[in-house]
């Protein structure tokens, strides 16, 4: 097991070069099921949960071939098996994504269970909702979930709730599903819209995605031999404009789709930071301690959870008292009790978090709870006073490329070692 070495007391400065999503890498990999062909992806963030799910589509019988450490083609013409390595996808939630392409091009799926970050309860009777209204038999025992259907079939499925993930996995099941499936009152993120233009440039046709309504009309196949581009990672992005907030910084952030983080921007501004966005890159900096700010958590367009435990240090050191409400994750909160042992003053009370800003966080021994907590403790860590170790590297390394390595060029101290075991 790794740990991370953190020197505080830096200000970073530079400039640092943003990832292809990882929220849209773990549901276009699975996507590629649906092609009875070849394609390329690139822009591809090179991230454990990207090599698990290429290790479970090689057991399904697809050929992975990594062309480099970004860019990797996908031949999925001999589909031999629709029953999933039940160890692998145990291990990450955009695992039920498999549940969707299988069933649309098989008609059958075995999934494990969805792991993870330990968030709380992530329901997903939404998913299985959408799989039955499309004409699909749905079971789910010992620990994993059997979908079968002699058809699908077209429908209108209004989501009781807006779900990313059910939003997707209905979009997958019913590309190549006789007639036309609404999606209403569906999720908006960025990464709907890129697994949408994907399977549009593969022959799909998705109409709506990034808006509340979106419509699929079924084709017969879909024809591969396309090469697709990710979408640049807009939680990585952020998580770098958060930490030029709260390190005095004066950071660049390239490669990014600035209006992906509108939310995020009247937040810093409002924080006291200046922002300006040019094209494709935002500059943050700021000389000052951030001001205090109130934060609700939304779908998309509203606040990203997955920006709430990066806020969190930010408004542990701002000047006064910020409330934090977390409206998506019952459990986003495990950071908190994290960044107290560097000397913040959080109170947690159910899905709110009461910050009590203090001038200065110093240097503890802090374990990773999740991934977007993983992050967030890293900027503390530079942040603080004195030397953090930050141990339980396996949820960061899931969903960041080189984190540690794009902190150094900006000024970090810090290293990665192997932890000695006892």
């Amino acid at each position: 097991m790794d740990k991370l070495i953190i020197k505080g007391g830096t200000r970073l400065k530079g400039e640092v070069t943003i990832s292809g999503a990882k929220n849209a890498a773990v549901a276009l990999i699975p996507a590629t099921l649906l092609i009875n062909g070849i394609c390329t992806i690139t822009n591809i963030p090179n991230i454990s949960d990207v090599k698990i799910f290429c290790k479970i589509l090689e057991e399904l019988g697809a050929i992975i071939t990594w062309n480099n450490e970004n860019e990797i083609t996908f031949d999925t013409r001999n589909i031999s098996c629709t029953n999933t390595p039940l160890d692998m996808t145990s291990k990450f939630r955009a695992s039920y994504y498999l549940i969707g392409s299988l069933l649309g091009r098989c008609k059958e799926a075995m999934v494990g269970l969805p792991g993870g970050c330990n968030l709380g309860p992530r329901p997903i009777d939404q998913h299985i909702k959408g799989f039955e209204a499309l004409g699909a038999k749905v079971e789910v025992t010992q620990g994993k979930i059997i979908a079968s259907a002699k058809n699908l079939v077209g429908t209108s499925i209004y989501m009781d709730m807006v779900s990313v993930g059910a939003t997707i996995n209905i979009m997958l099941a019913s590309v190549l599903a006789k007639g036309t499936t609404i999606i209403e009152n569906a999720a908006k993120e960025p990464h709907i819209v890129d697994v949408a233009n994907f399977l549009n440039t593969m022959g799909a046709d998705i109409r709506g995605a990034g808006t509340d309504v979106i419509k699929i009309n079924g084709v017969k196949k879909l024809h591969g031999n396309a090469t697709y581009s990710v979408v640049p990672d807009q939680i990585e992005a952020g998580t770098f404009m958060l930490a030029a907030v709260a390190t005095k910084g004066d950071l660049v952030i390239k490669s990014c789709i600035p209006e992906h983080l509108d939310c995020l921007t009247a937040k810093i501004l409002e924080m006291g930071a200046n922002v300006e966005a040019e094209g494709d890159s935002i500059h943050v900096w700021t000389t000052k301690r951030p001001n205090k700010a109130n934060i609700k958590t939304q779908p998309y367009p509203g606040f990203p959870t997955d920006l709430q435990p990066q806020m969190g240090v930010c408004l542990a050191i701002a000047n006064g008292t910020s409330i934090m409400k977390e409206e998506i994750w019952e459990s986003r909160f495990q950071y908190t009790a994290e960044l107290n042992k560097m000397g913040a003053n959080i109170t947690n009370q159910g899905k709110s978090a009461i910050f009590e800003g203090v001038k200065e966080l110093y240097g503890a021994p802090v374990e990773a709870t999740d991934l977007r907590a993983g992050a967030a403790l890293i900027i503390a860590g530079i942040v603080a006073k004195g030397e953090t170790t930050l141990t339980n590297l396996v949820h960061i390394d899931r969903g960041y490329e080189n984190i540690e390595e794009k902190f150094r060029k900006i000024g970090a101290n810090i290293q990665r070692v192997a932890e000695e075991i006892e």
